[in-house]
């Protein structure tokens, strides 16, 4: 909601007034400014002051009166005559064609002139939502400090990141009339301009200077021997010249070694008499506020939408879904109201004040970061759960990686399909004859707890239930929970009805906090599962689930360390983004990040999450792994287009059966161990945090980043087409250590992983899989499966075994109790990745998945953990 009316895809360009159409493509700041005449041009006035866009006209910057004329060539003009030559006028007349400086104190005036380049900043930017913090009022400089002296930049305002800057006409009326201003009041304008401009973050580049005209003034002399009892009047003259100035947001990325902008107009001059310092780089820092990341996964049609429709706008269901229409993305998805894509939503907390769009003063994302400085920001993401869209279940619980997730299951599962209004369908209904006895709640519940995230239930849906039915279903989940070694938490909700939640009710608060104290005691986040009943219609214990997430603990910031603790690893980088999604960079932003004088660099937006470290604008990374550009042309492996998202098969199947994968590895069969792995070089020209503006992304927080690829080396034209960035790649600067030895990011082309499941050794050898690791999803091929210690020879298992191996909800009290999971025998399996090489870290989370035969639920598979890569 807040993307699509908060962004202009195509915002109000920079174009000069000074160029005729087909030249305005934007000004180019020169680097030796030289005097014009108005000749040159072929113009006499320029178009009326538009009143929106980016191009501001200004009579003068001056925070002082404007010294009175008796005479110039152009205000004639202004008054409707196109005589040039000079006339004689009475000083009292000329004040209203050239009026002084405003009678406001000189703090106030520059406190308008600030916040009205601000405003004309942000209407070339793309992104319309403002910060609700307060504008720093600049400083002013003293009247006894030199004009010429260096302004140092302050940071950069936030929101305006990707704005392409604002064009400022010095001496220019409303009208357009070429008034124009003496060279000394000229410089003063220019340096009031450049105290503005930095004060915002941003750097000014005196385009053009044409004069327009002469004038004319008189001034006092000195008296002459002290006789004269009054001072005489002296006569002078000078010229009137207009100025363009570019001001343009400073993202610490241009080859201007200066960090500091010249007050003078003549920037040839004072550039050079100033001293060349390091660049000072803007910097908002990272959002500071706490963030949890959530999943809601669960069965399909178990109100997982509507749930976080009625959380996200305060707005309660009709029972058709109303709460929910905001999420969703597709028109098959209001038709069918099944859910097929991830949809995302930010809610925030501060003193049990609920922060959504029902709150007052939130209209966008960013407008929750401010309301929720110094509380807690929660960034849920919502999933299909339909068996035909599961992959978007692996993608929100792997690729995003959730601190918690929270199952959804509907009160009524365990009834007959009613056919009423909002009624959970079986599973028969939702995938056919074929699929009778499948039973989606256990399979979403087994594989949430073998993941072993720290994990919530939400029982929906309780207006619709029989109390019969509720208990039923809460006697599947109990089960399941203490099956798996956790202890359930059932919190119970009142029975009043909440319309408008603007705060959490106090006794919601107390429930949860209990629950909460019992998990920081355990010591482990996963020891304990909250429960908790809910109705979107009725509200019922929608303050409850408000409650838990505002209190819901965060790990740790995660550590290169994490999973493979103090292990000596050459090629860990220094910090590491997974990358989740992809989207076009205008080449207008990345010209202007890039500076002026260099090429239009192409660029891309990535989405994901830190895995470690941190990312600042302006560092410089390594992206990939790519597939080699002469391997690509002779065809070795899938087409780009193909691979985009490795291992995919299309929507209408997430997961193919054993026979239809075969058939469809088998026919593009490429080991990625035949094609080398490159990676590019980039520089970061954007961050944003959850849509916020900031420098720097810390590790754990999820976000988006701006790039720009650079010219590959020998490519002195940086011609050729962009390197195209697929979802499983990463973003990493390599560490000190890799850039002193040569060392190159790592590009596996299989790995060996541990499972506990001892249902593992029955896969067979030779057989394909779907491999899910981070955001990386891509087609493998089994080499070896042995027990732990290759206790066993491969291939020894019954292939009429592989089918029944894969039920999630295996019955573990039929197993052996040698083989149980507790008693830590697994199984180890040894992989060969196909078409592609990926970043595969040691010791990180994997899942594999057959697509068997027999349980349709499409989530039967195996939960490990990396512990060898193959380059």
């Amino acid at each position: 909601m807040a993307s699509i009316f908060t962004y202009d895809p195509d915002p109000p360009r920079v174009s000069s007034p000074w160029l005729a159409p087909e030249d305005a493509a934007g000004p180019a700041p020169r680097r030796s400014l030289a005097p014009g005449l108005l000749s040159d041009y072929g113009v006499t006035k320029l178009q009326s002051e538009p009143q929106q866009g980016p191009t501001e006209y200004k009579l003068h910057l001056l925070l002082r009166p404007r010294r009175v004329y008796t005479s110039t060539s152009t205000t004639d003009q202004a008054g409707g005559s196109q005589q040039a030559g000079l006339r004689e006028k009475n000083p009292a007349k000329a004040a209203p064609a050239v009026p002084a400086a405003s009678s406001q104190p000189r703090h106030e005036r520059l406190q308008h002139l600030t916040t009205q380049l601000l405003w004309r900043l942000q209407q070339s930017s793309p992104y319309h939502a403002s910060s609700s913090k307060e504008l720093a009022i600049p400083r002013l400089p003293d009247d006894s400090v030199d004009i010429n002296s260096p302004v140092m930049l302050e940071a950069l305002v936030p929101g305006l990141e990707e704005s392409r800057g604002a064009l400022y006409e010095i001496g220019v009326s409303d009208d357009g009339t070429l008034v124009g201003l003496t060279k000394d009041e000229m410089n003063e304008s220019i340096a009031t301009l450049r105290v503005m401009a930095a004060s915002l973050g941003c750097a000014v580049d005196v385009v053009r200077m044409v004069i327009v005209g002469d004038c004319e003034w008189v001034e006092s002399a000195e008296l002459v021997n002290n006789s004269a009892s009054a001072p005489a009047q002296e006569t002078k003259h000078g010229k009137l010249w207009v100025a363009e100035a570019l001001v343009t947001p400073n993202l610490g990325l241009r080859n201007d070694p200066q960090c500091a902008q010249s007050g003078s107009g003549d920037s040839t001059d004072s550039r050079a008499a100033s001293s060349p310092r390091p660049v000072a780089v803007p910097s908002r820092g990272s959002s500071a506020t706490p963030q949890l990341r959530v999943t809601l996964t669960g069965p399909t049609t178990s109100g997982k939408s509507s749930l976080l429709g009625t959380l996200s706008t305060g707005t309660l269901d009709n029972g058709r879904g109303k709460s929910r229409l905001s999420l969703l993305k597709h028109r098959h998805e209001m038709v069918s109201g099944v859910t097929s894509s991830i949809a995302q939503e930010l809610i925030g907390y501060k003193d049990q004040a609920i922060l959504n769009f029902s709150h007052g003063n939130v209209e966008s994302w960013i407008d929750i970061h401010d309301c929720a400085d110094n509380g807690k920001l929660v960034f849920v993401s919502d999933s299909g759960g339909h068996p035909r869209y599961r992959r978007t279940v692996l993608r929100g619980l792997m690729s995003w990686a959730p601190h918690w997730s929270i199952l959804c299951i509907a009160a009524d599962a365990t009834e007959e399909a009613s056919g009423g209004v909002g009624a959970t369908p079986s599973a028969q209904d939702d995938l056919g004859a074929a699929a009778a006895g499948v039973d989606l709640v256990k399979a979403h519940l087994t594989l949430s707890l073998k993941l072993d995230v720290p994990m919530a239930i939400v029982i929906t849906k309780l207006d619709l239930a029989s109390k019969l039915s509720v208990q039923k279903t809460m006697v599947t989940v109990l089960t399941a929970i203490k099956e798996a070694g956790r202890i359930p938490k059932i919190l119970q909700p009142d029975q009043r009805q909440h319309d408008e939640l603007k705060n959490i009710p106090q006794e919601d608060h107390a429930k949860v906090q209990a629950v909460v104290n019992s998990i920081f005691e355990s010591g482990s986040l996963t020891s304990y599962v909250p429960i908790v009943l809910t109705s979107a219609v009725k509200g019922t214990g929608i303050g409850l689930v408000h409650a838990l997430l505002e209190s819901l603990p965060l790990p740790a910031p995660p550590t290169s360390r994490d999973y493979v603790g103090m292990v000596l690893n050459p090629e860990q980088p220094k910090c590491l983004f997974h990358i989740d999604d992809t989207f076009s960079l205008p080449s207008s932003y990345s010209t202007l990040a890039s500076g002026p004088g260099r090429p239009s660099d192409q660029g891309v937006v990535v989405s994901g999450h830190v895995r470690f470290g941190s990312l600042s604008v302006g560092d410089r990374i390594v992206v990939g792994p790519f597939q080699p550009e002469d391997e690509e042309s002779r065809g070795l492996g899938l087409a780009m287009e193909d691979r985009s998202s490795p291992g995919s098969y299309g929507l209408s199947i997430s997961h193919p059966s054993s026979a239809e994968l075969a058939r469809i590895a088998m026919k593009n069969a490429v080991s990625a161990s035949a094609i080398a792995g490159e990676w590019h070089k980039a520089q970061i020209v954007s961050i944003r945090n959850l849509r916020l503006p900031v420098r720097t992304l810390e590790a754990g927080q999820a976000g988006s980043i701006g790039l720009v690829f650079e010219p590959v080396a020998g490519n002195a034209a940086g011609a050729g087409e962009m390197p195209r960035v697929r979802r499983g790649m990463v973003l990493a600067i390599p560490s000190q250590h890799m850039l002193h030895t040569g060392l190159s990011l790592q590009a596996a082309s299989g790995f060996t992983a541990t499972f506990a499941d001892p249902g593992i050794r029955c896969l067979t050898v030779g057989s394909f899989v779907n491999v899910y690791v981070a955001s990386v999803r891509a087609a493998a091929r089994i080499l070896l499966v042995s027990r732990h210690g290759r206790g066993s020879e491969p291939g020894t298992m019954a292939t009429d075994d592989i089918d029944d191996s894969f039920s999630l909800g295996g019955e573990i009290d039929d197993t052996d109790g040698g083989d149980s999971p507790g008693n830590g025998q697994a199984g180890e399996v040894s992989l060969e990745l196909l078409h592609n090489r990926e970043w595969i870290e040691m010791g990180s989370k994997v899942i594999l998945l057959e697509g068997g035969s027999q349980d349709r639920s499409g989530l039967e598979g195996y939960v490990g953990k990396v512990v060898e890569i193959v380059d």
